[in-house]
């Protein structure tokens, strides 16, 4: 049973994570966390755009935070996002991980810890290798792994790394990434 969905995105993510959360039907109610690779850059008018596109509520993560069904939580710029072993949020200034602060391993790797088999992570297009990690993790814990394929990605680098890492779970074109997400948390 699929309890938390994390999606992982650096440069095109801004237009792949419309797409994939588009794609995802109203009555779709498990909560996802994203790390969007945005540096210190302010992300308000994004999610307020997605809040007005989603059935979720879009919003940055706080600290302590509890996490909840129905909503999207994003890393505040210049953050890390963690999930603790209680399913809330803490938030770092700790150095940077792939180059970037927030880093998708670190978010992978703490959801992997607290969820462990119930956890599906997603990676998307980008142009480092943030992200490989966190998936092996999610996937040494139990979890179901899904890389946007990087023969149809605006960005090859993160999906290629994730693959060349550890084979995912599964590889898809963005497409269909949001209808295998339905299918594995049996809300088809």
């Amino acid at each position: 049973m699929v309890k938390a969905i994390v999606i992982g995105a650096s440069y095109g993510g801004m237009e792949a994570i419309r797409v994939l959360l588009a794609g995802l039907p109203s009555r779709f109610r498990i909560p996802i966390s994203i790390v969007l690779h945005i540096g210190s850059n302010d992300i308000h008018s994004y999610l307020s755009m997605l809040n007005g596109k989603t059935a979720y509520t879009v919003k940055e993560a706080e600290e302590k935070e509890l996490i909840k069904s129905g909503y999207i939580y994003f890393a505040p710029p210049n953050y890390h996002l963690q999930m603790e072993s209680n399913f809330s949020f803490s938030l770092s200034t700790d150095p940077k991980v792939n180059f970037s602060r927030p880093s998708i391993d670190v978010l992978f790797e703490t959801a992997a810890w607290a969820y462990k088999k119930e956890l599906v992570g997603v990676l998307l297009t980008g142009s480092n290798s943030d992200g490989a990690e966190g998936l092996k993790t999610i996937k040494r814990y139990g979890g179901i792994t899904i890389v946007e394929n990087p023969e149809t990605a605006l960005s090859k680098s993160m999906p290629s790394s994730a693959i060349k890492e550890e084979t995912p779970s599964f590889i898809l074109d963005l497409k269909d990434i949001p209808e295998k997400i339905v299918e594995l948390s049996g809300n088809n």
